[in-house]
């Protein structure tokens, strides 16, 4: 029987509510896939929010429910990611008299030695590493985790889990949950992946300071595969922009992303510097994991929906979890033919009803809304079977045509 595994990236609070969606549609369209029963689950800064969940035997239906349910009482209160790190402001206050001091007595020991910019320079350690407190990241998983059935313990899972952060002292990625760092309980380990610098102070475990593991690598599919899994689901949810294939987008006139300004060039940047990187990687795998099957799911570069979606914003995470369930399910129709096989090798199967359902919908059914128009819905359909018919001819050959 084979192995199977899941391997999800970073990409903000939205990108972990994209890769939710993505991954209930996952779910739901391969028969015999249940991700919350993966043998290795391996998250990176918010892709370890969801990676935890799983290996805690929550699907992407609960998750769904928890992210995005009414009842914050039950579900996830987005101010948790967003409180102040009042303690982090404090220390550093509390820093600044004795900072000032040494800075003065140091410029008038020696006043032509150093200059006055150069003597006051320490005062930069008062700057606080992190705008917001992650703490309140792990109160909510350890209370998740600590309910009957489940473990924040790594040693307990029935499946192996892997949640990637990056040792700030000497820039090595470090992998919670493997030999040597599975004594920390998975929340603080969730905590130490997501404390992106800058908005998150850094997490002490064991006297080492600990930041989001993405700044290494995107993916950290590899630990995964080298735990022996035959069958790998990646899901990522950054990717760059091709503004010259999308449709005409208010927000990038004359397909210019310059337009939208420092924010969408950053943005643009930062996701052609990961996705470059992680594309190296997966390319490196396909030789050095020659015997295993990986399989990636993201969303498509003229998706302007997921580009300008801003990632720290939780105002339209129910559209954005919708709209990941739809693109990952067209893109699982759109690759049938190529997915079909190789998942048939590990016992699972796309069921293409559920596929070619157009009806089908994550939350706006849920919440009573309408469903698609029932021309769109034929159309789609039409499509599809126009799609397969295309593939098939050519495999009869002459005789066929």
């Amino acid at each position: 029987m084979s192995k199977i595994g899941i391997a999800l990236a970073g990409g903000g609070p939205l990108g972990g509510i994209y890769e939710v969606g993505a991954c209930a549609a996952l779910e739901e369209s391969i028969d015999g896939l249940d991700l919350a029963a993966a043998d290795v689950c391996v998250g990176v800064s918010a892709g370890g929010f969801v990676a935890a969940a799983l290996a805690n035997g929550i699907g992407p239906a609960a998750l769904v429910q928890s992210l995005l349910g009414s009842d914050r009482a039950q579900g996830f209160d987005p101010g948790l990611l967003l409180r102040p790190a009042f303690g982090e402001y404090a220390g550093r206050v509390c820093a600044i008299p004795r900072l000032l001091t040494d800075s003065l007595l140091q410029y008038l020991a020696h006043p032509w030695r150093h200059g006055l910019l150069e003597s006051f320079q320490r005062l930069s350690r008062a700057i606080p590493t992190g705008v917001f407190d992650g703490r309140g990241i792990d109160t909510l998983l350890r209370r998740m985790f600590e309910s009957a059935g489940r473990s924040n313990d790594f040693r307990q899972l029935r499946g192996r889990l892997f949640l990637v952060a990056t040792d700030l002292d000497s820039g090595q990625a470090v992998a919670f949950g493997g030999p040597g760092h599975d004594a920390v309980p998975i929340s603080t380990a969730v905590q130490a992946s997501a404390a992106l610098p800058g908005l998150f102070p850094p997490v002490e475990i064991d006297g080492r300071h600990y930041v989001d593991g993405a700044l290494i690598k995107t993916l950290h599919a590899s630990v995964a595969l080298r735990e022996g899994v035959d069958l790998l689901l990646c899901v990522n949810p950054l990717v760059p922009f091709d503004a010259t294939r999308a449709a005409r987008d208010a927000r990038a006139p004359d397909h210019k992303l310059s337009a939208g300004g420092l924010p969408v060039v950053l943005s643009q940047t930062f996701r052609a510097i990961i996705h470059s990187r992680m594309r190296v990687g997966m390319d490196r795998y396909a030789h050095e994991f020659s015997d295993a099957d990986v399989l990636l799911f993201e969303p498509a570069q003229d998706d302007a929906d997921m580009f300008f979606a801003n990632m720290f914003s939780y105002g339209e995470r129910s559209r954005l979890c919708e709209h990941a369930y739809q693109s990952t399910r067209a893109d699982l129709l759109r690759r049938r033919h190529t997915l079909a096989p190789v998942l048939r090798r590990h016992g699972l199967a796309l069921n293409l009803g559920v596929l070619k359902d157009h009806r089908r919908t994550l939350i706006a059914n849920r919440r009573g809304q309408q469903r698609a128009p029932a021309a769109a819905i034929t159309l789609d359909a039409l499509g599809s079977a126009l799609d397969d018919l295309q593939h098939w001819l050519p495999a009869r050959g002459p005789m066929a045509a």
